[in-house]
Formats: C-alpha cells, structure tokens, sequence
C-alpha cells in the first residue's frame, strides 16, 4: 500500500509538476552554444563523434525508457513495481559507407530490466505496458534492406520485429498499453505472442509505394523461442540472448495494403488546412498447428474427468484485419490537430483464446497553450474470448458443479499526456482501467470469483542520449 500511495503521489507530481529536470531543461538557453534544451540528443554530438561516424553512414543510438506502474484495485495481487529497457541501435548506409547505393544494415540490442507487472499483477489479455517483458540482455533485430525502383519498392532480409512495420497506426504510438500497437488477438493467439518487441524473427519483408497506394509483405518463423505453444517462454536459456533461430514450428505470412489520403478543408481566412489520414487492410496466415480451445485428441471436453488432457492440434490459423487512421481537425496556421482511430480484427474461434478484438480512440496534439510538442490521447479497446473457450469454463462448472465464471469480454480505458520537456526527454503519466480481466477469469484466492476490475496508474519517462 506504501507503494501504491507513492506511484500516485509520483503520478500527480508528473501531471501538475512535470519533474525536476524539466525545470533545469526549460531554463537553459534554446540559443545558447549546445544548449541541453535545443539538442536532439542528451548527450549532444558528444564531441564530434556523431557528426564523424554520420560522414561515414554510421547512425548510433541509445535510448532509456522506464516506467513506475501499480494496480489500486483489482488484479490477481496489488502493488506496483518498476521496469524498464535501454535500447542500443546502429544504423549503416551502405552508399556513405562504401558506394553501395540503396543499401541499409541495421542491428539492436535490448536490456531488459525490473519486473513484469502485467504478469504478476493483472492477468489481463490486453498488457497494461508495452516495454515489459522478461529479464534480459539479448540481440533484437539484425537485418539489411535494399531499395530499388528509385526508393519505391525495398527488400528486407534478416531478423525482423513485425511489428515495427504491419499492424501499426500512428496514433496508436503514444500509448503505453501493447493492445494499442500488437492488438490482443496475435497476442493471446500466437505462439510467443508472435515475432515482437522482445522477439524477432528471421524473415523476408517486401515493399513496395507508388503514389496513395502501398503494400507491405513478409513471411517470417512464426516461433522465435522455438518451444512448445503452451510453454513457449521467453526465459528459455537459449532464447534468452535472442540468438537462437528456429525454423521447426511453422511460417508466419503477413500482408497488408495502405491507401494514403490528404483532404483539403477550408480554414479561417480562407486558408486551407490538411487532414492527412491512412486506411489498411491486411491478414496473416501461420502454417503451424494449434490447440483447440475446447476438445481433447479423442474429441471430449479437456474439462471431463475422461479427458486425457492433451488438447488437440489443429492444421495452421489466420487473421484478417482492417485499421483506419485519420486526422479530422487541423488548426489553421497552427500546430494544434486531432486525429482518430480504429483497429479490428477477427480469427476461427475453435483454435485462438482471442477471436476478434478492437481498439479504438483519438489523439489531440499540442493540446494545451505553448505545449507543442505534447501529446494528449484517449484509447479503449476490448478483447472477446473466443466462443470455443467460453464453452470449456461452462464444460468445468458442469462437470464439477461449482460456480466457474465463464469469460467473454475485457474492456480497457486509457488517457495519457506525453509531456515534452525537451527534444530528448519526454514524461508520460498514464492511467487505464480494464473491466473483467482476462475476460472475467476466476480469482486465484476465490475461484467462484471473477478477478477484481483494475485501476492502473503510472508513470513513464523516455530519454534519447
């Protein structure tokens, strides 16, 4: 409770009094000789070396994202807990490099540190935090792209991060919960919860722009950790460095279409003002095999005392998915903007936990007088438990005639205020709220009942050096 009472003590502190460094940062000089406030980086050109290796097509990064995050209500236990990841990054140009027109090779490396809250503390389908993950120090993507078609088509080759490229918004971006980026359904249904932040896979991605239009499409190992689908951990000792490449499970295809536009609307002083917006349809397909939610090999219900317990395996699994992304007021002459979105997706219900989910919400820039640069933003989502999984809570309250809470859906809510304190420091407070965790799943201590709703408050900071 101490904790609790510190996180929000720490979150308001956030809100109304955005951190101490930001009053050193906002004091110093924008025009001053290298000034903290006007760089890019906290640590500047670090005495030349940036600007030596940039002649040279070497790009070096560092990044510290942290994050205080407590349950105040509900959840499997509540507290509050501490984690974090420094991200390390090197980008080469292969043309500055040594002549080779077009080329790009790229390599990073995580630390992951502190806990994993989601897991110890909530058992929700939509993870309160997209940073949390398992303790480690491991490779995440190492790959070399090649463009052709003068820029408009490119080829990646190499340990790839899915998500950095397919089922992405803009707007979705800012928020912390991973629901907002890598939505619930590949999530929950995927092995590993598919090949994302912390895993990548080896694949082939190929794109390809020409005017409004775009197409993205890969097929990658669909199993980074290579373990078996219910106890494919990340902690697995050979997946711990993220070196291992496995090919034995199956192959995950992704594909999707972009259609871009900029809408002109008319503005005070008969200015114009444009509202850009992005619409996408996309699936994957994963050749691998996948447990059936409800029946056992011999085809009886896995919750029956005949049960063998082995669930059966079914014969691959997809998606489809559509996500609409579009800014509908733009201040004329000025930098202030509100945009909207959407997300949905839907998968067979017989061989996925989750068989649709969707996320939803709007985005408002520079919301508030001389903030610019800050980001203010409501998001809901939802995830509905599949039909299949449904019927196996009631299969277990009939065979052992006690109450068993039968899931359907979880509903999450979520603001957050992205606070600029300079260009290399932002500060985030957060706050959701998920309604019927893992779709109302029975609490470890009272089985009869449901987990409590959940109040989550927290507080991020990301620092570029």
């Amino acid at each position: 409770m101490h904790c609790l009472r510190a996180l929000l003590l720490l979150t308001l502190a956030a809100i109304f009094f955005p951190w101490p460094l930001s009053v050193v940062v906002q004091t110093a000089r924008a025009d001053a000789p290298d000034s903290i406030r006007g760089r890019t980086n906290l640590l500047g050109d670090m005495g030349g070396v940036r600007s030596l290796l940039a002649k040279r097509g070497i790009d070096l990064g560092l990044s510290e994202t942290g994050e205080v995050v407590g349950n105040v209500t509900g959840g499997v236990r509540r507290g509050a807990e501490y984690d974090g990841i420094t991200t390390m990054t090197l980008t080469l140009d292969t043309g500055k490099a040594f002549g080779w027109p077009g080329g790009t090779f790229f390599v990073s490396g995580l630390q992951i540190h502190g806990r994993n809250f989601s897991k110890d503390n909530l058992g929700s389908l939509q993870t309160s935090s997209n940073i949390e993950a398992d303790r480690a120090t491991r490779l995440w993507e190492l790959w070399f792209q090649q463009t052709f078609w003068n820029g408009s088509g490119s080829v990646r080759m190499g340990l790839q991060d899915v998500s950095e490229e397919f089922l992405g918004s803009r707007c979705c971006a800012l928020f912390p919960n991973s629901a907002m980026g890598w939505p619930a359904l590949p999530s929950n249904d995927l092995y590993a919860g598919g090949p994302v932040y912390p895993l990548a896979s080896s694949g082939v991605r190929l794109a390809l722009e020409g005017g409004s239009l775009s197409f993205r499409g890969g097929v990658f190992d669909d199993n980074p950790p290579g373990g078996p689908f219910n106890d494919d951990s990340q902690l697995r000792d050979e997946e711990a460095s993220g070196t291992r490449f496995n090919f034995t499970t199956g192959a995950f295809f992704i594909d999707e279409l972009a259609y871009s536009v900029d809408l002109l609307r008319d503005g005070a002083g008969g200015r114009k003002s444009r509202l850009p917006g992005e619409y996408k349809i996309g699936g994957w397909y994963d050749t691998a095999r996948f447990a059936d939610q409800r029946f056992d090999t011999r085809g009886l219900s896995l919750a029956g005392p005949s049960s063998n317990g082995i669930a059966r395996m079914l014969r691959s699994n997809f998606s489809i998915y559509g996500i609409a992304d579009q800014t509908v007021w733009h201040q004329s002459g000025g930098p202030r903007s509100v945009s909207l979105f959407t997300h949905i997706m839907g998968a067979p219900s017989d061989r996925n936990l989750v068989d649709w989910s969707l996320t939803a919400g709007a985005d408002a820039f520079a919301p508030l007088p001389g903030r610019d640069n800050d980001t203010f933003a409501i998001g809901y989502g939802f995830a509905h438990v599949s039909e299949s999984a449904a019927e196996l809570d009631r299969d277990r309250g009939f065979f052992t005639g006690a109450a068993y809470p039968v899931r359907g859906f979880e509903h999450y809510f979520e603001a957050t205020y992205k606070y600029r304190a300079a260009p290399w420091l932002d500060i985030q407070p957060d706050l959701q709220y998920i309604l019927d965790p893992g779709g109302s799943i029975p609490d470890p201590l009272h089985p009869a009942r449901k987990v409590g709703n959940e109040l989550i408050i927290g507080v991020r900071t990301m620092v570029k050096f």
